[in-house]
């Protein structure tokens, strides 16, 4: 193993972890018995999501010695919005 620091970068284990969560979530509130405690997800998911925003953050102030929270949301509303649309359509439509 080398001495040097890993440059923290893209982890596809957070991210499966954040699914188990949201499906931890999703079955506790499709059938509580089957998963009681199921709102522990609903914890796991918001700590790893703040670990990953956070380190998001952090790695733009290093790498560019500044930070924008102008760019930086507009990033996530590029991200998010095509799926809030989709879920608010299909939301409504089954309605």
């Amino acid at each position: 193993m080398s001495d040097t620091p890993r440059k923290p970068g893209y982890n596809p284990a957070l991210d499966g972890l954040r699914g188990i969560a949201v499906l931890g979530v999703w079955l506790f509130h499709l059938h509580p018995p089957l998963l009681p405690g199921g709102f522990l997800g609903v914890d796991a998911f918001f700590v790893l999501s703040g670990f990953l925003i956070t380190s998001l953050i952090t790695r733009e102030i290093f790498e560019k010695n500044q930070f924008s929270f102008a760019r930086f949301y507009a990033r996530r509303i590029r991200r998010l919005l095509p799926a809030v649309v989709v879920v608010a359509l299909v939301t409504f439509v089954g309605l």
